[in-house]
Parts: C-alpha cells; structure tokens; sequence
C-alpha cells in the first residue's frame, strides 16, 4: 500500500487523487508556489483539544509493521537527524497514542511505516531548507528547538492550523503535527517551508529580532550591503574603512513591532528593505552628482561629519510623505514611518541637497 499525497486544493482527507508517497525525488522548485507565510493561518489559537484516548492493545500485524518498519530505522534516523543539524537528536512517536486517527487508512496495518516516513519527510525538508539558507538554518532550529528532540503527535488546535499536516514547537521540541482526519497524507510535506518558518518565528527566543527577521538580514542585507558601501565611500571620495552604514536593525525591529507597518510581511522583507534604502540613497547621491561636484561633496561631507549613514523609523517625517533624510549631529538618517515602510524607497533621499 502506498501512503495518500494529496495536494492543497483538492477536497477530503483520505479522500482525492492517490499517487506515491514521496515527492522527495521531485525538483525542489515547487517550493517557489507555496503560499506566504502571512496568508497561513496564525501558529497560536485559544482552543486545545483532547487528544483520544491512546490503544489499550495493537494487534499482531500492527506491532510487527511497528517494529520492523519504525523501532528497528529509528536510530538510523536519528543520525541522520543529528548529522544534518550537527548536535544529537532523538525522535519520539507512541504508536499507541496516534493508531486511534487511523481513519481506516494506511495506518491502519501499517502504522510504523506511517511514522517512519512522517520522519523521513521532515529530514529531508530540513535538508532542503538548510540548503537553501545556509549554515545558520541548523543553529536557528537548534536554538528554538532547544530540547533537540522531533515528535510526531495530532494537531491539537481547534480550528486546525493545517489542511493536512504541519508543524510547530512546543516546551524546546519540534513537533510533527498531523490532521486528526488526515493521518498518512501528505507526509513528505508537515515541515515544508510555508509551515517551518512560521513555526520557527513563532517560537519562544530572547533574541532582539524574530526568526523572519533574522532570516531576511542574512539572505538579503548581509551578502550585499558591502558593494553599497563601497559605490557611497566612492561617490565621497573616501575609503570603505572611513563611512560606516548603521541599518539599526534592534530599534527599527522593536519600533516597526509595536506599531502597524503597512505590509504584513515586513518581518521578512527587513533585510532587503533596508539595503534598498541604502541602495536608493547611493543612487540618489549619483543623481545628485554627489561624485562629481565638488562643492555638493564638500557640502555633504562637512554636514555628514561623522561619516554615519543610517535608517531609523520615526513616528511622524518631517517633510515628506513616504520617506526623507535629515542630517542630526553629523549623521544622516534616512526616515520612515511604520505605515511607510518600504514604500517610495528609491526616492527618500530625492531631497538630499536641500537638507546641506
């Protein structure tokens, strides 16, 4: 018997069209048509249910296909979780506790084949994933994810969070969630990216900034912003070594969460945002002909006297609309507000001249 794997969109849970269980030989490209993670429904709800009571009893057959197919690649599996992540894992499932959501389908007969792909899908999501956003990805699962175990347990949300299946961590451990009506669908997906990042933001952390937010700055800003540096020191006319760019990430990110910026996912767009209005300040500058006269750079160089350059999000501009630059105290702030963020990037610094 092979496992159900039924897309979003179609209807019923066993119910829809059947094909092979693992789609992990598939080209990682369909990740690009998975739905923002903002369009999702919320991690967290107010309602938690009961979960049925576990089985008193598995028939023969049942613990057979538990020992053979989960009990005897569990450790196997385990190292391969643990290689991946690079500290050691454990992986937890009570075959008691989930064959009572069987639905008369796969995990009827075949409960330890069942978990063991559950497992099986979520490393190879994981490996997906860390290939896609490097080294870091393994820390950040390894810091929310502190007590370093993979559980596969129902959704216990009411209304679910999941068609199918999906994720999230509760008490340091990351848990596998399944359906109540849709356990052996759909596994290779529970950990895909539209539900882990969620899960990861959503996690308790003491770091100044959310997991979106910390993403977005390692893929977006961080590779980039030292070409923007260097196209600004050399409109300038000074070194890389001599300007310093301050995206001032800490109070931008606790200023734009308390107050309601205009785009839902601005979490995870932080770090291309703000290396655009850098980028649109260096550009502004050559328009300008920052680099070319020598009494305009001369001029924004005594005003600029600190060779700061930085972003800040205020409450109020304080002479345009969407965003602006002002020069305090040797520094040159580009400004926007909450509810401007990210809009008419390019053009924030249009009146940088008249600001010398």
């Amino acid at each position: 018997m092979r496992l159900l794997d039924i897309k979003e969109g179609t209807s019923g849970c066993p119910g829809g069209p059947i094909s092979s269980a693992s789609s992990r030989t598939s080209s990682p490209a369909s990740f690009s048509t998975l739905p923002h993670s903002s369009q999702l429904p919320p991690l967290n709800t107010s309602v938690t249910m009961a979960p049925l009571p576990p089985a008193e009893k598995l028939s023969l057959a049942v613990r057979k296909n538990v020992r053979d197919e989960w009990e005897n690649n569990k450790a196997d599996l385990e190292k391969q979780l643990s290689e991946l992540l690079g500290t050691e894992w454990t992986v937890e499932a009570d075959p008691k506790a989930i064959w009572p959501y069987h639905n008369d389908g796969y995990a009827k007969e075949s409960l330890g084949s069942c978990i063991k792909a559950y497992v099986e899908g979520a490393i190879y999501q994981i490996k997906y994933l860390s290939g896609r956003y490097g080294s870091e990805f393994a820390t950040e699962i390894n810091d929310l994810a502190h007590a370093h175990v993979l559980t596969l347990e129902v959704e216990d949300q009411d209304p679910a969070r999941f068609s199918y299946n999906g994720c999230d961590i509760k008490d340091g451990k990351l848990r596998i969630l399944f359906n109540e009506t849709c356990l052996g669908t759909n596994v290779d997906y529970a950990l895909q990216e539209n539900s882990l990042l969620p899960a990861l933001n959503a996690a308790p952390s003491d770091k100044p900034f959310s997991f979106h937010a910390r993403n977005s700055i390692r893929q977006d800003y961080e590779p980039a912003i030292g070409a923007v540096k260097k196209d600004i020191a050399d409109l300038l006319g000074k070194s890389v070594d001599e300007i310093t760019i301050n995206p001032n990430f800490e109070a931008n990110f606790a200023k734009l969460s308390e107050s309601k910026p205009s785009l839902e996912d601005w979490q995870e767009r932080l770090g291309n945002f703000t290396l655009k209005y850098f980028e649109g300040l260096a550009y502004q500058m050559k328009y300008q002909k920052v680099g070319e006269d020598e009494l305009i750079q001369e001029g924004l160089l005594e005003a600029v006297s600190k060779n700061e350059y930085a972003l800040r999000i205020v409450d109020t501009l304080t002479y345009d609309s969407y965003g602006e630059v002002v020069v305090e105290d040797g520094v040159l702030y580009i400004q926007a507000k909450p509810d401007t963020f990210g809009t008419n990037i390019d053009y924030a610094a249009q009146k940088l001249v008249d600001q010398l």
